[in-house]
């Protein structure tokens, strides 16, 4: 146990969350708000940096009253975000990300893909800056945005500031500093930090000249491990606004899904495969020495748990990938309507019937039957590096009844732990250690969903008792940084709870997913095939 209480504050795509933990990883109170995203078209998607910060302020605020917490009682805070990158002109001040030219409007999202044109070309290139991106970039990566905002809106790009990844730009609000974590910019935008250096040859070769000109200056030049001490702490401006006291050590921050792995991996890191599965679904596994598996970003050092190497895959739809599934369902009304009497989503509504179908929760893969579903509705991050990947859908009949929606909502779970099957044997095959998946998210809580994922990928999985494992991890990084754990290794493995166990089924249930790991990857070679079909035009 270690005296001192710490707040972890998280922001997703949809919300910005905060927890006030004490030493010993006990969550005393949690507050949430809500933040806006704009959506124009399917490829666009913008945030704003003033926005989330009213947001974070407010459920900092909220959390330590729920707590019943002086700010005296702080002794150390932590930011994660999602991997979105904002955009301030001089002084701070937002600048717009598009033509709509609404400054307010100056993050582009993590999932926004406009940038896949880009991205191309830069992959095309192939300058050894991608070896340590699994061998090709992702247009979800910062800098094809930043060559998009270059050829598209040059004024806002010249005009810019400074460009940071969205938890940077939470540190640099809380504290005034302009250090970068080495989690953000590592994983995100080619830093390599086993050389502790940007590779100016790279910038250049891509069009980003200019950046290497300014010395990196815009793009961040102190670089800190995740729970380094930031700055001198929270500035007078920043502590009046989050209702705690200036100075408070705040850690250099995490992207969210690297929260959830520091936050339930515990004191085996290089042994563990983290699984954070929200909208989307990242993979983080940790290793001594660096290990390049194709299709799986990184290796990064440093980039999580500092001093070992990370591989992180994922997929860019999960539970997203879930909630489109069903949606298309004519049942799926229906369905809604009664979760909502029960106070439920509509995915968990899903998963108790599923359950309540089946002699065992293994059991219930069989409701599937024929339905076989690959769930790349935003492309294929891992293993397959592929963004133009779409999802196919193959056994469709005519039923419409709430039957045929549990069997299509168990075939959309069954595509999404194949896809996490690739992606542990893709890094098996390279010689990484997974000996368990460490189960994180809120698409993840139903105990259908866990032992559906532990079969799928032939995986002993853990999800632990934690229930906010991302804030967790943030709060771990303040830890760290005020000083009450010599490392953010060490705060692991103090503050990290136990967990429950999902083994995987042997038998005829490891029979059946092999059968439709098989379809899987079938349908899904199949569709690149498709996809790559020239048809002459009439």
């Amino acid at each position: 146990m270690t005296d001192g209480h710490f707040i972890g504050v998280d922001v997703g795509t949809g919300s910005a969350r905060a927890g006030v933990f004490d030493g010993n990883g006990r969550l005393l109170a949690t507050a949430k708000r809500d933040i806006a995203l704009f959506l124009d078209g399917s490829d666009i998607a913008e945030q704003s940096s003033e926005d989330i910060w009213r947001a974070v302020c407010a459920s900092v605020r909220e959390a330590l009253g729920a707590a019943g917490m002086g700010a005296d009682k702080v002794a150390g805070i932590g930011f994660d975000a999602t991997c979105s990158l904002v955009v301030l002109g001089p002084g701070g001040r937002p600048l717009a990300v598009g033509p709509h030219g609404d400054n307010d409007r100056n993050i582009i999202v993590w999932m926004d893909h406009r940038a896949i044109d880009q991205a191309r070309r830069i992959n095309q290139a192939g300058h050894r800056v991608l070896d340590y991106v699994g061998g090709a970039i992702s247009p979800e990566m910062e800098t094809p945005k930043l060559l998009w905002l270059k050829e598209n809106l040059p004024d806002t790009y010249g005009a810019a500031w400074q460009f940071l990844d969205l938890a940077d730009f939470l540190t640099w609000r809380a504290t005034g500093s302009l250090a970068r974590s080495a989690c953000t910019v590592t994983c995100k935008w080619t830093y390599l930090a086993h050389e502790d250096r940007w590779d100016g040859g790279y910038f250049r070769e891509i069009g980003l000249g200019d950046l290497v000109e300014q010395e990196f200056s815009r793009i961040g030049t102190e670089i800190l491990a995740p729970g380094q001490a930031v700055g001198r702490g929270l500035t007078a401006e920043a502590a009046s606004d989050l209702g705690l006291k200036p100075g408070t050590p705040v850690g250099a921050g995490l992207i969210d899904a690297h929260a959830g792995g520091v936050g339930s991996l515990g004191g085996s890191p290089t042994t563990s495969m983290a699984y954070v599965f929200g909208t989307s679904a990242c993979t983080m596994a940790s290793s001594r020495d660096p290990i390049f598996i194709p299709g799986v970003w990184g290796p990064y050092f440093s980039a999580m748990v500092p001093g070992l190497w990370l591989n992180e895959g994922g997929q860019s739809s999960a539970g997203a990938a879930i909630d489109q599934v069903v949606s298309m369902h004519p049942a799926s009304h229906e369905a809604s309507a009664a979760a909502a009497k029960r106070g439920q989503s509509l995915p968990d509504f899903l998963a108790d019937q599923a359950a309540a179908r089946a002699a065992s929760l293994s059991d219930a893969a069989k409701l599937a039957g024929g339905l076989v579903v690959v769930p790349d509705f935003l492309g294929n991050r891992s293993p397959h590096a592929d963004p133009d990947a779409r999802a196919v859908i193959a056994g469709l009949g005519m039923d419409r009844n709430l039957d045929s929606l549990v069997a299509l909502y168990v075939a959309g779970l069954l595509g999404v732990g194949y896809g996490l099957r690739q992606i542990v044997e893709a890094s098996r095959t390279r010689g990484a250690v997974t000996e368990r998946i460490v189960l994180s998210g809120g698409a993840g809580r139903h105990p259908l969903v866990r032992q559906l994922l532990a079969d799928c990928a032939g995986v002993m999985l853990a999800a632990p008792h934690q229930a906010e494992p991302v804030l967790l991890g943030a709060a771990m990084t303040g830890a760290t940084a005020a000083g009450a754990f010599p490392s953010l290794a060490a705060a692991m493995d103090t503050m990290t709870g136990d967990a429950n166990l999902y083994r995987p089924a042997g038998g005829a249930v490891a029979e059946l997913h092999a059968g439709r790991f098989a379809a899987f990857e079938a349908l899904q070679a199949t569709a690149r095939t498709i996809r790559n079909t020239r048809y002459p035009e009439n």
